[in-house]
């Protein structure tokens, strides 16, 4: 029974959506993600400090999801849930490839932190209008499809620098050629448009579960925002390999797209978890990924291999593992500004945590591990308190 309800969710209207918009978000991670594995050292050979790559970093993040509050609200309100998404989409994507015309650090970074605040723009409307899926195919699943292919694009688009390093090209050529993916993505989402004008449709049975914004979700709120100040960014730890010279320049990409690859199976193993058993499998990724950053910055580099897909499950706990709590927290008319005030809370995170572990790595590697570690591990005794909440309502 169990296989042949499998296989009708397969065949549904809204495996096919969930897996359209995977399509738009494979394209859309091989270019922002095969930039984001030349960004720091991009950053540094243009003469940018550790300390001022990392809050490039934290800021955009901070950028990115504080306008989501906004965007998401804006969608809620007016229900223009696809205009919102294309317009992130496009500055999300064409800033990537316009970073081969970057001619200082300060300018570089400010194409850096549009690409942030495109992404932002779209993320909450693309996860509210996934969210009318859940009903059919389940939480975790639902937000780990979407990721398994988001995450295979993140992996694709460093391999593909890693090549144009390897064959001699500069960060400047492969930012140009990632202009190919970025029109590939914004050609999938008209297809995926025109096919599902009104996600809404897709909905089977009472997806959003809440009447408002509870304890619960204040507290969950809470514990992303303790994790997201621990989750270090790969800015930093590509500027960490590239001025170290812990490995050579040509592998920082492969370094990446190792981590994501290992993410896209985390986050299909982790998505199906969660339907099934819920807070522990939360509780547990977060623990294995607060050992990521002892890993990589302190270890040899087998530990440092070892460490990068640790990283590799913290963003799958990020992109899966959070998105099903929200899903299951949201209110009715509110989808779009409960993941915007999510993605807002996470974002103070980012910022406190990237300008943090800058500060820190020029003083000492060790204490700038311990922060890391130390603030994911925070969250956990506040998810706890925020299952509580929940199921006390």
């Amino acid at each position: 029974m169990k296989r042949g309800r499998r296989l009708l969710d397969f065949a549904s209207p809204a495996f096919t959506f969930v897996f359209t918009l995977g399509i738009v978000n494979l394209f859309a991670d091989v270019t922002y993600e095969g930039g984001g594995s030349l960004n720091g050292p991009f950053l540094a050979g243009l003469g940018a400090t550790a300390a001022a790559t990392s809050i490039v970093a934290g800021l955009g993040e901070f950028l990115g999801y504080a306008v989501r509050a906004l965007s998401g609200h804006v969608a809620d309100r007016t229900g223009r849930y696809w205009p919102l998404t294309f317009l992130g989409y496009v500055i999300n994507l064409l800033s990537v490839p316009a970073l081969a015309l970057a001619g200082s650090w300060p300018a570089a970074a400010l194409l850096m932190l549009a690409e942030r605040v495109g992404r932002g723009i779209r993320k909450p409307t693309v996860e509210a209008m996934l969210s009318y899926t859940t009903g059919t195919l389940g939480r975790g699943w639902v937000y780990a499809l979407n990721t398994a292919l988001d995450e295979t694009g993140a992996t694709l688009g460093p391999l593909l620098m890693a090549l144009v390093l390897w064959r001699g090209g500069s960060h400047r050529v492969g930012f140009a050629i990632l202009a190919i993916p970025a029109l590939l993505a914004l050609t999938s989402l008209v297809v995926a448009r025109r096919r599902f004008p009104l996600p809404a449709n897709l909905e089977r049975g009472p997806t959003a579960t809440a009447t408002e914004f509870g304890p619960a979700f204040r507290r969950f709120l809470l514990g992303a925002a303790l994790f997201a100040a621990g989750l270090l960014s790969f800015e930093l730890i590509g500027f960490h390999f590239a001025a170290t010279r812990t490995v050579p320049a040509g592998a920082i990409p492969l370094l990446l797209a190792l981590a994501t690859a290992g993410g896209v199976a985390a986050n299909l193993v982790l998505g199906r978890l969660y339907d099934r058993h819920g807070l522990p499998v939360v509780l547990a990724a977060v623990a294995l990924a607060a050992g990521a950053a002892p890993l990589i910055f302190l270890g040899g580099r087998a530990a440092l291999v070892a460490g990068m897909m640790l990283w590799g499950v913290g963003y799958a706990v990020q992109d899966t593992l959070f998105k099903a709590i929200v899903a299951g927290l949201l209110p009715e008319g509110r989808r779009g500004l409960a993941f915007g005030l999510f993605y807002a809370g996470y974002g103070v995170g980012w910022l406190v945590g990237g300008v943090v572990a800058g500060l820190l790595y020029e003083r000492s590697l060790g204490w700038m591990a311990g922060f890391s570690a130390a603030a994911e591990l925070s969250s956990i005794p506040v998810f706890v308190l925020a299952s509580r909440a929940r199921r006390a309502v």
